[in-house]
């Protein structure tokens, strides 16, 4: 299982390196930015974060990594004490954290106990369902109303996103983050012109619309519409 270590302590990180390649593909970064742009770029099993990094504090790498849909359990490394402080980085979406200083037998059973609680959540995953749409990530497959509907990597990618973030409103960033994997931001009209092509396959043959455009703000994916011409979205 490849793993993602954000932590800008020379010592710690050597020390962590050392005791989880054993046992894990371990990616070594020393700041937020970077460790953003590696979890945005690969695909990971488990990340441990720093609370304390120079440029971006490991809460708000946290709060991005949640916001922008990204599930990959996160350990948070923290100095703090407070019963708050803990809440609060729970609240921000971290899995568990460890206060310094720790043991490391105790660190790798948190990290066991993450691990088998991501693949059960990956089983889950492999399988979406929102109103009539059925998407099967295992045999990369999209069902409505029972009907196979064929799409290409993008349109599928985008389609999870928005199955992901359900009843949401989905900013153009997100999509693109998710679809592209990139930090850049080059796809506005990219990004409408697949979500088109996903309206007319999956929208357009039915009556009822789930795909509608948040003026200024994104899509959301939303069953719960009134049936009405698809056209009445892409103006």
């Amino acid at each position: 299982m490849k793993l993602l270590l954000i932590e800008d302590d020379r010592e710690i990180a050597a020390a962590l390196c050392q005791v989880l390649a054993a046992f894990y593909s371990v990616t070594l970064v020393g700041r937020g930015k970077s460790g953003l742009e590696q979890a945005k770029t690969n695909r990971y099993g488990l990340i441990i974060l720093d609370l304390n990094l120079p440029d971006v504090s490991g809460l708000e790498v946290c709060q991005i990594l949640r916001a922008e849909g990204y599930q990959t359990p996160i350990l948070i490394l923290t100095g703090q004490t407070k019963v708050m402080d803990k809440i609060q980085l729970l609240d921000a979406g971290a899995d568990d954290y460890l206060t310094k200083p720790f043991s490391l037998g105790e660190l790798k059973a948190r990290l066991r106990v993450l691990q088998r609680r991501g693949q059960q959540a990956d089983k889950v995953a492999d399988f979406l369902s929102v109103g009539q749409l059925k998407l099967d990530r295992t045999k990369y497959q999209v069902r409505r109303d029972g009907q196979v509907i064929s799409l290409r990597r993008k349109e599928f990618s985008l389609l999870e996103c928005l199955m992901l973030h359900a009843g949401t409103v989905v900013s153009r960033t997100i999509l693109g983050n998710y679809a592209w994997q990139t930090g850049d931001k080059p796809w506005t009209n990219t990004i409408d012109v697949h979500i088109k092509h996903l309206r007319d396959k999956i929208d357009r043959p039915f009556k009822r619309p789930y795909i509608r455009t948040i003026h200024g703000l994104g899509y959301k994916l939303d069953v719960t519409q009134t049936p009405q011409k698809p056209e009445a979205e892409n103006q």
